[in-house]
């Protein structure tokens, strides 16, 4: 590999067990036109070729990806369907290929791939992207057609499958609720922004929407941002408690000279978002405690407890608002900064939440009716020394105020077969753990707490 020149990098055609075969363009076609269970309509059949020419997908840099057993792999979607990793600059003919020589790396003994079901396109499975075409040109298609590679991998990964439900409902203590709604979120698959085109009223603000890199809409990210380890446990701990959304700002600091965002605080909202009574009130009280601490208003979180956490169209206009918002505040530019933390979601890797922070680019000044262009933001999180008192203060009072709540979460249940709702915050939290390894500790007091909840 390493004697390889840039110009000619090497193809890896083998897949493993899962590989999948070169079509043509008159097979291509047939796939459109076959009704029935026929041999190209297989898994095998639908191609990344496929997706590109109808679409679904779109060739770029870095827009595929590989999360396995704590290791990541980046990969560039050529124009022919081919993947180029990153790292080395190897061309493999298929996801399954890629995917099964990225696991090897790590799991010698591992034997395919389940490429469809490992390879991310953009931060969703690229069976999901396979389904949207059989209901798209097959809508009599057996769906379980692409979903047959998806329970192998979700076992592997350690997350709930239907399989895995049959065996366990009878053992587990709710564990069919979780599975049950879990199952329902798979469905939901983000647009892309391209696709929206004019604001149409007609149109599901819920809509997801992918998120976009600076680099393709031809900007450079107009500020760096540093995020304390401290504001994404309490965050994360706050969006873990309930089956609803939550709501919480963010204080740092932002200084001209070095363009640095800098995140220090979270503030949760201890209120319901229907309550507007009480909302006012809430967000005098975080304005006195960012005075206090000589914080400004930075930006603001949210969860989709069961969602991925992308912005939904309602949330790129809420972002838009606070940008000006803030920007309006005073004489110079200052960014807000936008994220979504999706602590339940059944394709978070793991039982770490996915955490997006997002930034929105107005539209073009020639198209003002369109939405606003949700961008991704890249973060440097900085690990805090220990967990503070205030943190652990702002934790107790979230814990009194959900106690009774009706859409408090279960934390005997599962979450998967082998991991209960305190397992997998646990988990979480250990991702935003400070230097003190003391705090584990300290946070059993908490852990106690929501044990106690039901």
């Amino acid at each position: 590999m390493g004697s390889e020149p840039p110009s000619s990098p090497q193809v890896v055609e083998d897949g493993g067990e899962e590989d999948e075969e070169e079509l043509s363009g008159g097979e291509e076609a047939d796939l459109r036109s076959s009704s029935g269970r026929g041999s190209l309509l297989t898994r095998r059949g639908i191609t990344l070729r496929v997706l590109l020419k109808d679409g679904l997908v779109e060739p770029g840099d870095g827009v595929l990806a590989i999360h396995y057993l704590g290791k990541n792999f980046v990969g560039d979607l050529l124009t022919d369907g081919k993947i180029r990793w990153v790292e080395t600059g190897q061309i493999f003919n298929s996801p399954s290929a890629w995917a099964t020589h990225c696991k090897r790396l790590v799991n010698p003994a591992k034997k395919s791939g389940c490429g469809w079901a490992s390879v991310r396109y953009r931060g969703q499975k690229l069976v999901q992207y396979k389904t949207t075409w059989l209901h798209k040109y097959q809508p009599s298609a057996d769906m379980s057609l692409v979903s047959e590679e998806d329970d192998d991998e979700d076992e592997e990964e350690g997350k709930t499958t239907v399989q895995a439900d049959e065996k366990n409902k009878n053992t587990k203590p709710g564990l069919n609720d979780v599975v049950v709604s879990r199952r329902t979120d798979r469905e939901r698959i983000p647009v892309r922004y391209c696709t929206l085109g004019t604001r149409d009223a007609a149109r599901d603000p819920h809509t997801l929407v992918e998120l976009s890199a600076f680099s393709a809409i031809n900007r450079f990210q107009p500020f760096n941002v540093a995020v304390s380890s401290n504001v994404l446990l309490l965050m994360d701990f706050h969006c873990h408690l309930t089956t609803s959304e939550v709501v919480g700002y963010l204080g740092g600091r932002w200084d001209t000279n070095t363009q640095l965002l800098t995140v220090l605080r979270a503030f949760p909202c201890r209120t319901r978002l229907a309550d507007r009574d009480s909302a006012s009130a809430v967000e005098e009280e975080i304005c006195q405690n960012l005075f206090m601490r000589g914080l400004s208003l930075v930006g603001w979180y949210h969860s989709h407890p069961r969602g991925p956490a992308l912005p939904s169209l309602q949330d790129i206009d809420s972002q838009m608002d606070h940008q000006l918002r803030l920007q309006g505040s005073n004489n110079g530019f200052q960014p807000c900064l936008g994220i979504i933390c999706g602590p339940y979601y059944h394709g978070n890797q793991g039982v770490a939440s996915t955490i997006t922070p997002f930034w929105v680019v107005p539209p073009p000044e020639q198209r003002p009716n369109d939405y606003g262009i949700p961008v991704a933001v890249e973060v440097t999180y900085v690990q805090d020394n220990f967990l503070t008192s205030d943190v652990l203060n702002e934790m107790m009072l979230l814990v009194d105020y959900y106690r009774a709540a009706p859409d408090l979460v279960q934390f005997n249940q599962y979450w998967c077969p082998d991991t209960t709702m305190m397992d997998k915050i646990k988990g979480s939290l250990s991702c935003h753990a400070p230097k003190d390894q003391a705090y584990s500790q300290i946070l059993e007091h908490v852990y106690s707490q929501l044990s106690n909840m039901h």
